[in-house]
């Protein structure tokens, strides 16, 4: 009886299972018969995202006390992954919208809070983080975006890049240098409306994978905003950056086992149907064993990916490496995983006409943003040897 316990602590929550069903059912129906044609159009996929915010599965984080589903870390990544199983550009939605709140979750006051965390929940505006700069990627510390005081105001001056969903969401967390000579220490947090004065954006980039999450500049030009829109206390802007990062790599990850799914998914019933020297593919031990490394590998990410979560939810002092542990093991997973599923259906796997070409493009992507995989071992190792 006590093995039989201790075995019960690796299955989630029944209530976890059941989101799993509810997001799986709207995105079989609503989301993945959407997913070829924002791929191949490269626009916003309205559809989906409408089916998510009916469903509520548009921005799950948000407590119910601004009117959110109030899901917890783990619900959030399983709602992720489930959406990016369909469509990885889709699951950029409740993913971004995380991502762009969490500062306001993290250090935002009451009253900010309540004016922005509120319309997202209804669905009526999606949340966006600007933190990269054209010459300040990983080394984000050296942006040159300036917000200066000017009386109740401040006026922010500057450009974003890589800005996922930018035109599309009505919100953005913009992070400003406020003391040019205090380096890290001298960056506050802002929330920017799309429709303050100055506030424009650049073309879509032409991108490899999630064609259809548009990805462009955001362009500050003496964009004036009320003092109160400061998120947190000045200069303490970089380090809610950082901790922001350290829950939203864990969706990224959840965006990556999704896709990993979705691949080996397709690949498994592909190999079963599909017939050469008279016997199905799938009874062929070197595929076979090709689909045995995807199965380990995506479930060893997923659970990682949980722990993960579990210690965002709680605010463990070791979710910076769990973080950056599950991003960068998840992501590679999903890289060799949709690589392999590609193999699988050799020639038609490299067409359009299948999805799984897709998928290794989308993949890709969750090696590079929230910090690419280099830095995350890095990360990884200073945590290590803090010890």
């Amino acid at each position: 009886m006590a093995a039989e316990q201790s075995f019960d602590v690796y299955r989630l929550p029944e209530e976890h299972e059941a989101i799993r069903d509810a997001v799986r059912e709207v995105c079989a129906a609503k989301v993945a018969p959407h997913a070829a044609e924002a791929d191949e159009t490269g626009e916003f996929p309205k559809a989906s995202y409408d089916a998510l915010r009916a469903a509520d599965f548009h921005a799950p984080h948000i407590p119910a006390e601004y009117g959110g589903a109030g899901a917890d870390a783990l619900a959030t990544a399983i709602v992720i992954e489930e959406v990016a199983r369909a469509c990885a550009s889709s699951s950029l939605i409740p993913a971004v919208n995380k991502l762009g709140t969490m500062p306001l979750l993290l250090a935002g006051s009451d009253e900010l809070k309540r004016r922005y965390l509120t319309p997202v929940a209804a669905g009526e505006g999606m949340f966006s983080y600007c933190l990269s700069e054209p010459e300040a990627g990983s080394d984000a510390a050296s942006m040159t975006t300036r917000a200066v005081r000017d009386g109740d105001h401040w006026v922010l001056n500057g450009v974003k890049r890589w800005i996922t969903n930018a035109g599309v969401s009505e919100f953005y967390t913009v992070f400003a240098v406020t003391d040019p000579d205090a380096r890290s220490r001298g960056i506050s947090a802002f929330v920017v409306e799309k429709s303050d004065p100055g506030v424009s954006f650049g073309a879509p980039e032409k991108k490899l994978g999630i064609k259809g999450s548009p990805t462009r500049e955001v362009y500050l030009d003496g964009v004036r905003i009320p003092a109160d829109r400061m998120i947190g206390a000045e200069g303490t802007g970089f380090g809610t950056a950082m901790k922001t990062l350290d829950h939203t790599r864990v969706t990224i990850a959840a965006q990556a086992v999704g896709i990993g799914q979705g691949a080996l998914d397709y690949a498994k019933g592909y190999v079963a149907e599909r017939k050469q020297f008279g016997k199905a593919v799938a009874e062929f031990q070197g595929v076979q064993f090709m689909l045995a490394d995807m199965g380990m590998k995506l479930e060893a990410a997923r659970q990682l990916t949980y722990a993960a979560a579990g210690r965002s939810e709680r605010g463990d002092a070791d979710l910076t490496y769990f973080g950056a542990a599950a991003k960068c093991f998840a992501s590679d997973a999903a890289m060799e995983i949709t690589t392999d599923a590609v193999q699988l259906l050799g020639g038609y796997g490299y067409t359009r006409d299948y999805p799984v070409e897709r998928m290794m493009r989308d993949a890709k992507i969750t090696q590079i943003y929230e910090g690419t995989n280099q830095v995350q071992r890095i990360v990884m190792a200073r945590q290590l040897l803090k010890g």
